[in-house]
């Protein structure tokens, strides 16, 4: 599972472009976009006011023979706006943090409602790991934005216009050297900043360099020591440990640089701005209360400004972030229902045929997996499809169930074109067992039921009695409620195969696709797994994939397969008797099992 990522590893954007799709989410929610705003602009309002209100405590309560009723005024008055600004503060937290979480729930809901439309082809040609990278790290990036950044972005900037207004109310010639000392403060500061952050991702760089070697040769312990590699692999993690030293002491100087001009330059510019305001105060032209409002005034404003800058940086990663969703919300399925699909036939009957097929993988164009690809079965018939590795027998059941349309020929149930019928109608018609029983990680009823959700207790029992699950499943310490571990993890591949068969049970469907589902089995629990496949091949269309070709002796129809096409088709001893392909691999299947 992806790790949440910091906003530092996420890359970003050459423009702020992409940050509509995060406006548009975020405009469903005008009410805590209202109750967001206002919070910002009174706390943004009450900050402002605390100089304004230090400038009437300095001059009424540090003047000779101060009225102290006027005194308790001020104070009385400062007080207030601290709670304010507390309240405040606390109301913009809470509705823009809200904003948010709600923001990226909805993303998260749209992109995997998506991806699960999209046909199997798409997450060969895009990693799922890299995509739950995206569903993590960048919608952890883009709650960061809604949730902080634009937050600050706007309050920044209020302080920043509200407080240049106040300070040239103050004092206009203080103002303008203000403006003049802003930038020579913060460009400097901003340049160092850029590069504090390139050391520090260069330093967690290496740190998880570190950890990957920690766990790569922990976990292969055996084979460190068992060929006696222990001094080899030290000095590989002496070596890494070493730069990454190296690289934190790079960050460390040049945070230590940055430190020194940063406080270098901000209290040059204050001293400075001070005496120039002392001077002014001596002459009778300010007051020591306006002096200080304007300097404390200037500090929210630098700081404003800076803030800014980062802010910038923050709204490009989460543009780079929404760019990343917005291709997946955007991808549309390669396989989709028809405008106008046509109805499979009512009751189904269970035929499927292939007519002159040729199909090649979206990611090897150049390969064709089948071609000229012709086969019909009748409805409750048997067909074993065998053939060496890479003949093309999983492809049949790709198309079959139209995770992919052929580039040429065509595809029928029930005389239907398969381009021309719902592919959900055409799945509900089949039922897969897998040659690896896939579970999720839930209890045992939900992983059966999965076949058919609305499945009754008795049904569920029923289906899990026929295919000799039932004795382990009420073994299990809460029964059909006992959590099972990610892919099933508590039992055992023969109990995992035989919950894959009870939930084709439970599909009922009229086509039921086996691919070769006892062949990673010991001899027992493929006798088990065997007896519930002929309950459930009972009057179904069969199409079975081999690897063991003893397993499909019983076969109504043999097609064997190689090089994507169709090379002999018989039962089994009119095969061997032939002499082919077939009889080749059963020669030497059998002389293996013998042997």
């Amino acid at each position: 599972m992806a790790s949440r990522a910091s906003p530092d590893t996420v890359k970003p954007a050459d423009s702020l472009g992409p940050l509509a799709m995060i406006f548009r989410a975020a405009a469903r929610y005008r009410g805590l976009i209202a109750l967001a705003g206002l919070a910002l602009v009174i706390t943004a309002s009450a900050t402002l006011a605390i100089p304004a209100y230090f400038r009437g405590v300095i001059d009424s309560g540090f003047a000779a023979g101060a009225d102290p009723a006027e005194i308790n005024l001020w104070f009385r008055r400062l007080f207030m706006v601290a709670m304010v600004l507390a309240l405040g503060t606390a109301c913009r937290f809470y509705f823009v943090s809200l904003l948010g979480e709600r923001v990226v729930a909805d993303i998260r809901l749209a992109v995997q409602e998506n991806l699960l439309r999209l046909s199997p082809g798409f997450f060969e040609e895009n990693s799922p790991s890299e995509i739950s990278t995206r569903m993590t790290a960048d919608t952890a990036q883009i709650e960061h934005v809604v949730g902080t950044t634009i937050s600050v972005a706007l309050r920044n900037a209020i302080l920043a216009v509200g407080g240049l207004g106040y300070m040239i109310y103050l004092a206009p010639s203080l103002t303008l050297l203000m403006v003049v000392a802003i930038p020579l403060v913060i460009g400097p500061i901003a340049v160092f900043g850029r590069r504090v952050r390139k050391a520090s991702r260069e330093s967690q760089d290496r740190i998880a360099t570190v950890g990957a070697r920690i766990t790569e040769v922990l976990g292969a312990m055996k084979i460190v020591q068992g060929f006696n590699q222990e001094d080899r692999e030290l000095a590989r993690f002496a070596g890494n440990v070493e730069d990454t030293f190296a690289a934190a002491r790079t960050r460390i100087l040049i945070r230590s640089v940055m430190t020194a001009t940063a406080i270098a330059l901000i209290f040059g510019a204050l001293t400075f701005i001070m005496w120039r305001g002392a001077m002014m105060v001596a002459n009778g032209t300010l007051s020591g209360g306006t002096i200080a409002a304007f300097v404390f005034t200037g500090l929210l404003v630098a700081g404003a400004f800076g803030a800014l800058t980062e802010v910038y940086g923050d709204l490009l990663r989460g543009a780079g972030a929404a760019s990343r969703l917005n291709e997946l919300l955007s991808e549309t399925p390669a396989i989709a229902p028809p405008a106008r699909p046509v109805a499979l036939p009512v009751p189904p009957r269970g035929a499927i045929a292939f007519d002159n097929v040729t199909f090649s993988y979206p990611t090897r164009p150049g390969e064709k997996a089948i071609e000229g690809f012709t086969l019909t079965v009748e409805p409750g018939e048997t067909v074993a499809i065998v053939g060496p590795s890479g003949a093309g027998k999983s492809t049949i059941f790709q198309l079959a169930e139209r995770f992919y349309d052929p580039q040429a020929g065509t595809v029928k149930i029930d005389g239907v074109p398969l381009t021309q019928a719902d592919p959900a109608e055409i799945r509900r018609r089949m039922a897969l067992v897998p040659q690896e029983g896939v579970l999720f990680a839930a209890n045992a009823r939900d992983n059966l039921r999965y076949g058919a959700w609305d499945a009754s207790e008795e049904a569920i029992w029923d289906a899990a009695r026929a295919a000799n699950a039932e004795r382990f499943l009420r073994d299990l310490p809460e029964g059909l409620d006992t959590f099972l571990g990610e892919g099933g993890a508590r039992l055992s591949g023969g109990q995992r195969q035989r919950m894959a068969i009870a939930r084709a049970l439970l599909r009922d469907a009229p086509i039921l696709l086996l691919d070769e589902a006892t062949s990673a089995l010991d001899a027992e629990s493929e006798q088990l797994v065997q007896q519930a496949l002929e309950r459930l091949m009972a009057n179904r269309t069969t199409l079975v994939i081999a690897h063991r070709l003893a397993t499909v002796r019983a076969a109504d129809r043999i097609v064997v397969m190689d090089g994507g096409r169709i090379v002999e088709e018989g039962d089994h001893a009119a095969l061997m008797a032939k002499g082919g392909l077939y009889a080749r691999l059963a020669s030497l299947q059998f002389t293996d099992q013998a042997a």
